[in-house]
């Protein structure tokens, strides 16, 4: 309960009557200081004015005052900036390494707060908070969707930049492994992805502007032109036995002209419960056509604005992807890839134009967004429901409700 005991400091949750230390000395709070989630103090920086004294310093808390000897802090240096002491319950004096006996202020958590918070802990509902929702001020939605979404695209632009890293700052490659890790769709991601950060990516642009070759580099490399690697059960209508021959033929052209030999084994790529359209075989052609026809490279992703542009780069992939599959890869691909290459040339406006178009987009539809939608929350587009996504996964998932805005307003809410 410790954590909430500091909830209550950092939203400074306190009684309406004046504050006074056990000793009688008046407190008043001016800034409750930065909470510190690493070894130290508990919050740096306060501001506090102490009998008519500003003190500015550091400030640790505690269920029990004695927590401070159990914890081994009277002996230890680090805390000796603390300028006050505050506990729920204070059953004892304080003392600093250097002698000091520190003021305490006894601070009880609210019996809503904790009731509220035992209530959220318990709950197996989701969102546990769910009958705060259409009570919160429309303004507090918005700044926090606003956070969600930021810290959202960050994580995931940060995807992109560890990719460039690993890459020596070629863009273009980023983007291919990027792109080629969300044809996975999810269940074949993490193979995509191996299999882009090895594909010869020199090698094949020099023949980009024959789509034959392309595609036996594309399944060659990918070890999806082994024998018995696509069952013919799982070929599907666009190829057949004499196709994947051919293509057989023209990688062992390529690969003895590149000194190439497949980078994946077969049994890396996943059939099982997929529709023909999500067969890898497939997902690679598709990515093989773009790379022929260059619509989707980092020139024409830096440039393009609009829904309706990067619809318009995936139309020349055949089989047609959906106008759902083209924005999950605009969701996934473009706008990371946008704000990552924003933070790295201090853009800005990069930055903003990967939000923009998430505002373009619909809501991506699934069981997260339907649950925060019948709670009463309106998700008018993809930049909402990426913002929940991210609520859900860092915040609801790992019952961290302290640290969410729902939340806050959930432990002051009166039942």
């Amino acid at each position: 309960m410790e954590k909430l005991l500091h909830y209550v400091w950092k939203h400074r949750i306190l009684p309406l009557s004046p504050l006074f230390t056990t000793d009688g000395q008046t407190i008043e709070i001016i800034d409750a200081g930065l909470h510190n989630r690493n070894a130290g103090p508990d919050f740096f920086n306060a501001k506090i004015r102490i009998n008519g004294t500003l003190w500015v310093g550091n400030v640790e808390l505690h269920l029990r005052s004695s927590d401070w000897q159990r914890h081994g802090h009277q002996a230890d240096p680090a805390y000796n900036s603390v300028i006050l002491h505050v506990a729920e319950e204070v059953d004892t004096k304080v003392v600093t390494a250097d002698g000091r006996c520190l003021p305490q202020l006894q601070l009880p958590i609210p019996t809503t707060v904790r009731e509220n918070y035992a209530r959220l802990c318990q709950s197996d509902d989701y969102p546990r908070c769910w009958p705060v929702i259409p009570k919160i001020p429309l303004l507090t939605v918005h700044s926090w969707m606003s956070a969600l979404l930021a810290e959202r695209l960050q994580e995931r632009s940060q995807r992109c930049l560890d990719y460039l890293s690993a890459v020596n700052g070629d863009w273009e490659r980023t983007l291919f492994i990027t792109l080629a890790r969300n044809f996975g769709f999810g269940i074949n991601g993490d193979a995509f992805e191996r299999w882009a950060k090895q594909f010869p990516l020199y090698a094949a642009f020099k023949h980009h502007d024959d789509l034959f070759q392309l595609s036996a580099f594309f399944l060659g490399s990918a070890g999806l032109l082994e024998p018995g690697a696509i069952p013919l059960s799982q070929q599907a209508d666009t190829m057949t036995e004499d196709d994947l021959s051919r293509l057989r033929q023209e990688w062992v052209y390529l690969s003895h002209k590149f000194q190439l030999s497949p980078t994946m084994e077969p049994s890396l790529w996943r059939y099982h419960r997929l529709r023909p359209h999500n067969f890898p075989h497939q997902r690679i052609l598709q990515l093989a056509q773009l790379f022929h026809h260059q619509t989707i490279g980092l020139s024409a992703l830096l440039s393009s604005r609009t829904r309706e542009n990067f619809h318009a780069a995936f139309e020349v992939c055949k089989p047609a992807l959906s106008a759902s599959t083209c924005d999950l890869l605009i969701i996934n691909t473009v706008c990371p890839i946008l704000f990552a290459y924003g933070a790295t040339h201090d853009d800005e406006t990069m930055q903003e134009r990967a939000i923009q178009l998430l505002e373009q987009l619909k809501p991506e539809n699934n069981y997260i967004i339907r649950q925060w939608q019948q709670c009463g929350l309106n998700v008018e587009n993809a930049a909402d429901s990426q913002a929940l996504i991210q609520l859900k996964r860092l915040y609801c998932d790992r019952h961290d409700c302290l640290r969410c805005r729902f939340g806050y307003e959930y432990l002051r809410s009166e039942k």
